[in-house]
C-alpha cells in the first residue's frame, strides 16, 4: 500500500462517484512503513481536495439547470437550499458523511460559499473523521 493510493482512493471517495476510502485507510495501517501522521495527512488531504472538485461542479454547474439533463430539480435545489441556510456554513463540518455529504459540498458550491471557509471547514471534519477511522482501527487491530 502507498500513499499514492491512500491519496487517489480518499480523493475518489469525496467526489460524487460512489467510492469509499476507509478499508484502503484501514489497510494501509498495516504497512509499517507508513506512518501514522503522514497516513492521516494524506488522506485528509486528499479527501479534502476531492470535496473541493464538488464544490467547483456545484459553482460552475448551475449555469445548467435548465437543461433537461441536469441531475436535480428546481424543488430539489430550493429543498437543498434551504436546508444549508438553516444550518448554515457550519453543516459542512459534517461533509464526511457517508449520505449526504458529498451533496452538501456540491450545495455549497452552488450557493457560493466562500472558499476558503469551505476549505477550513470540510478539511476539519474530514480530519477528525480520518483521526477517528485511525485510531478505531489501531485499538481493534493492533
Amino acid at each position: 500500500m502507498t500513499l499514492t493510493a491512500v491519496f487517489g482512493t480518499a480523493f475518489l471517495a469525496a467526489t460524487i462517484l460512489p467510492f469509499s476510502s476507509e478499508v484502503v485507510v484501514a489497510a494501509a495501517l498495516a504497512d509499517d512503513t507508513i506512518g501514522r501522521v503522514a497516513l492521516w495527512t494524506v488522506a485528509t488531504a486528499g479527501n479534502t481536495l476531492g470535496a473541493a472538485v464538488n464544490w467547483g461542479l456545484g459553482r460552475y454547474a448551475t449555469q445548467f439547470r435548465d437543461r433537461q439533463w441536469f441531475p436535480a430539480s428546481q424543488g430539489q435545489m430550493d429543498k437543498a437550499e434551504a436546508w444549508f441556510n438553516r444550518y448554515g456554513v457550519w453543516s459542512l463540518l459534517m461533509a464526511w458523511l457517508p449520505l449526504g455529504g458529498d451533496a452538501l459540498t456540491v450545495i455549497a458550491g452552488i450557493l457560493r460559499v466562500r472558499f476558503d471557509v469551505f476549505l477550513i471547514l470540510v478539511a476539519i471534519g474530514k480530519g477528525a473523521r480520518y483521526a477517528a477511522v485511525i485510531a478505531g482501527v489501531d485499538a481493534l487491530l493492533f
